[in-house]
């Protein structure tokens, strides 16, 4: 395990850097012996830093939980980060590319609770009971670490590369549909780049909420009620540059979109 000082010492070059949008030096090269609970007890500083400057917990992202992603990145299990208020917007939004160090999108479904999922233990069940909607939506990637090279470590260190998601689409209740089975079709500039379908999240797009749930428990934390939560992308990220137009289709659960300018 890393000392303290180490681990505030990263929490404050990823405050900065996310300020001045210059990635620090990949962590595992200059901390070889850095392990999973070194990143989230970097995550966890760096939460409460911006928590500190006024930034709102909103709700959690889930990530790596495809075998889509896991090949696109080679980290083969999944990984979590925290959403702020500022980080949610809605379905049409014009997005300052500058904003982010080269972003990628992601195709995703995300739940809003109606009550607390609380671990260990908790289930498939425990998460549909507690959703009160699923929507479509997007994921912008963000990172705020160098990326070649870069492993888990890196990735959970670094909020789980998230960076924002855009709302939109057709929101349904998590019953109404087979949500192992919403689709969707990814655009960049009307050109189809990705195509998906949600069972693609560990055969389940709930899964990795109760996931989640189960992870975080040891800590004392669990999924509150009104968390928005991000479930994993079931398609592999796609580059966007500036002035990039994007689109994605969910079909009866209509579409999401945004511009980066």
């Amino acid at each position: 395990m890393l000392e303290e000082a180490v681990i505030e010492t990263i929490a404050d070059e990823l405050v900065e850097a996310k300020q001045t949008r210059t990635p620090v030096p990949r962590l595992t090269a200059r901390y070889p012996h850095m392990q999973v609970e070194d990143s989230y007890a970097v995550q966890r500083l760096w939460r409460s830093r911006l928590e500190a400057q006024g930034r709102v917990l909103r709700g959690r992202k889930i990530g790596l939980t495809s075998k889509a992603m896991q090949d696109a990145t080679g980290i083969s299990e999944p990984d979590y980060g925290i959403i702020f208020d500022d980080m949610i917007f809605e379905s049409g939004v014009n997005v300052e590319w500058k904003q982010y160090t080269h972003p990628r999108i992601e195709v995703e479904l995300a739940f809003v609770l109606g009550k607390d999922i609380k671990g260990p233990g908790a289930t498939l069940i425990d998460v549909l009971e507690a959703a009160t909607w699923v929507i479509p939506a997007l994921e912008i990637l963000d990172s705020r670490i160098e990326m070649e090279g870069r492993t888990i470590v890196d990735t959970i260190a670094d909020n789980a590369a998230m960076g924002a998601m855009v709302l939109g689409g057709r929101p349904v209740r998590p019953d109404a549909v087979d949500l192992r089975w919403v689709s969707a079709m990814l655009y960049r500039n009307e050109e189809i780049i990705e195509t998906g379908v949600a069972a693609g999240v560990l055969n389940h797009p709930a899964a990795g909420v109760h996931w989640l749930a189960n992870k975080i428990a040891p800590h004392g934390d669990y999924l509150a009620k009104g968390e928005i939560i991000l479930a994993g992308s079931f398609t592999r990220p796609m580059w966007v540059y500036q002035g990039d137009s994007v689109l994605a289709d969910y079909g009866p659960l209509g579409t999401v979109t945004c511009q980066f300018n």
